[in-house]
């Protein structure tokens, strides 16, 4: 049987669906640029620098425009993390050192399946998966691709199924393990070469240029990317340690593992690879899925022994600073829930969770969010904050102004080329988000991205009477013109085509600005800010130092470190910490030294790419922050105005390009 596949496979590409399959990838001509599109010309995210499918939407942008979370020392920092003695440096030292291919036995499990990943990825995937009497699970899977970068073919399956070496591109593996020295068990993640079987620091997933690891993984399991320290005493610069982890360990970024749903695979009807054979097999993967996830209550079910497990410090419940295992609720929804009764899973395209039914979204969740949002969002969020889980309509709609601008304006969700290929060619899906925004009141919310939108920044105060303005932000532009519409008479524009010109008033008084941007043919929507030139201003926002940042982020009504410190309020602990504490291990929390790595931590905490969805900002502004508004944080007031002072400073200070000193 073997034979008449492969040769079927070679036939086939011989006869041209190498072809076909280029034409119909939605884009994909195996490289970043191919398949861009011009504004108002089609689907797919008009790619400028490195492309955006896989990063997160904060890339860590650096000061020479590099992203940090795409860069080969984020791949070397991420490996000394997670094996500081490269045990795993290989594919063969990765499954030797997890027990993978030595079968079950001795209260280890251990199951292989093969199926066509038709709604993430496209590839063909041979995938093995294994659970050891300690509770660790270890995963690794070889990736088929026959032919170009593109639309899901039946052909990647078969190769999976013979093992063409030719169409090989690539093996994945997962740990879900402690880390080095620990106890505590977190989710690792791998990419070997398919030819040699060493480790690489990168991979292309999507055919749109080598991503760094671990961002192209973790972007869609939950985790974070916060930036590298500064160099230690040895001259490394460290992968984050991230704050609110029971582990403490430096790699642990929070990620999760994904539920494995037939529903979006395709199968062979060749045997042994059919879905009824093989949904035993996927209901045993699924089983050490759920055993990573932890439980946010106690459980009289059977199949969450082994997640009590994972906690036995804490009665075997998550901490509310960590994720509470909400994909569980699915992934057991699946096999009809407590005690996961069914053989194989049901038909889960008809369920929708209660509060979406009580607002009268069953729709947008069945065609949407169950398409294209849940499968990442849903390992997303802390007991503490777990609002980007979308798990209900009010987390979902809450979010509504970031969706709008992620998916319609910038185009850089969804995150997946594949998925956001089907999301905009498939109007049955794009639709209902689209009658969702514009009912949000973004009249714009069933357009596509790739059309030029102006960003002027956000409105600010200023003390000088010369102001330089920027409208760098705006997306799919290389043209722009600003004007004065508002404010005393007298002000001026020198360089109002440029992308920066300058702003000349006579007296003090609030202005607005306008700026419309286009691209080609293509033209803008007008968009407008508010600049009020102070010169009384008790400081001068172009002055503003880290210092200073840090001194209202420690000090005054309401400061941060309230919350942001070791051990958090007595209840919550943040991920990021204000405080000032020994992060460069030097024995003095107060030196240069840390006060730099300190600064490094806040700079990580300023979207560059896109500044008013800065944590930094956004978050004690009220923006799903665990305290709520913060003292002198109030946006809703004019630039200016003594409640949005501390928020005026840090804007300053953001828009001056965030100086250390």
């Amino acid at each position: 049987m073997v034979k008449p596949i492969l040769n079927r496979i070679v036939c086939l590409i011989s006869l041209g669906c190498l072809l076909l399959l280029v034409a119909c990838g939605g884009g994909g001509g195996g490289t970043s640029g191919g398949g861009d599109i011009v504004p108002g010309k089609g689907p797919v995210l008009a790619a400028t620098g490195p492309d955006s499918f896989l990063l997160f939407p904060n890339p860590q942008k650096q000061v020479d425009g590099s992203l940090e979370v795409n860069s080969t020392d984020y791949a070397k920092a991420y490996y000394e993390a997670i094996d500081p003695n490269n045990d795993r440096d290989t594919l063969a030292k990765f499954k030797a050192v997890n027990g993978l291919g030595t079968g079950s036995g001795g209260g280890a499990i251990e199951e292989s399946v093969i199926v066509g990943d038709q709604r993430d990825l496209g590839y063909g995937r041979k995938m093995t998966a294994r659970q050891n009497a300690d509770g660790s699970l270890a995963f690794f899977v070889e990736n088929y691709l026959v032919g170009a970068y593109g639309a899901y073919s039946p052909l990647n399956l078969e190769a999976a199924i013979v093992g063409a070496k030719q169409w090989h591109i690539g093996t994945n593996g997962i740990e879900f393990s402690p880390g080095p020295g620990g106890t505590v068990k977190f989710a690792k993640f791998y990419t070997f070469d398919p030819i040699t079987g060493a480790r690489q620091m990168a991979g292309n997933l999507d055919g749109r240029g080598a991503k760094a690891m671990p961002t192209i993984c973790i972007s869609c399991h939950g985790g974070r990317g916060d930036p590298l320290t500064p160099p230690d005493a040895s001259g490394k610069r460290l992968f984050a340690k991230v704050m609110n982890t029971v582990s403490q360990a430096r790699g642990d970024v929070g990620a999760q593992l994904h539920p494995f749903e037939p529903s979006s695979f395709d199968f062979s009807s060749l045997p042994g690879f059919s879905r009824a054979l093989q949904e035993s097999k996927i209901k045993t993967i699924n089983k050490m899925v759920l055993c990573s996830m932890n439980l946010s209550e106690a459980s009289g079910f059977a199949e969450d022994v082994c997640r009590a497990n994972n906690r036995p410090d804490n009665g075997g419940l998550a901490t509310i600073n960590e994720y509470q295992g909400t994909a569980a609720t699915h992934l057991k929804e699946m096999y009809g829930g407590d005690g996961m009764p069914l053989a194989a899973t049901s038909a889960t395209d008809t369920y929708v969770p209660a509060s979406w039914v009580a607002a009268g979204q069953s729709s947008l969740y069945i065609k949407t969010q169950a398409q294209v949002c849940r499968v990442c969002h849903l390992l997303r969020g802390t007991g503490n904050q777990s609002d980007i889980n979308f798990d209900s309509f009010e987390k979902f709609d809450g979010y509504s102004d970031r969706i709008k601008t992620h998916i319609i304006d910038r185009g850089n969700m969804p995150l997946a080329k594949l998925i956001y290929d089907k999301y905009w060619s498939t109007p049955e899906i794009n639709s209902v988000m689209a009658n969702y925004l514009v009912g949000k009141a973004y009249a714009d919310g069933g357009q596509r991205p790739g059309r030029p939108i102006a960003d002027p920044g956000p409105n600010r105060v200023v003390k000088q009477l010369t102001t330089v303005l920027s409208g760098a932000m705006s997306l799919y532009s290389s043209s722009y013109q600003w004007t004065i519409v508002g404010g005393p008479t007298g002000a001026s524009l020198t360089n109002a085509s440029s992308v920066q010109p300058t702003l000349t008033v006579l007296a003090p008084g609030s202005y607005t600005v306008q700026l419309i941007t286009g691209n080609g043919s293509s033209v803008s929507s007008a968009s407008s800010f508010t600049l009020v030139v102070d010169t009384s201003l008790s400081y001068d926002p172009v002055a503003l130092r880290f210092s200073d940042i840090k001194a209202l982020l420690q000090a005054g009504g309401g400061h941060c470190t309230t919350c942001h410190q070791p051990g958090g309020n007595g209840a919550v602990t943040p991920p990021v910490w204000y405080a000032s504490y020994d992060r460069a291990g030097t024995g003095n929390p107060l030196d240069s030294t840390n006060d730099h790595w300190l600064y490094t931590e806040l700079k990580g905490r300023i979207n560059f790419t896109d500044l008013v969805a800065s944590p930094l900002l956004r978050k004690p502004s009220g923006n799903h922050h665990n305290g709520g508004l913060r003292t002198g944080f109030d946006t809703s007031l004019a630039p200016g105005d003594a409640g949005r002072i501390d928020y005026d400073k840090f804007l300053g200070w953001i828009l001056n390009g965030a100086p250390e000193n």
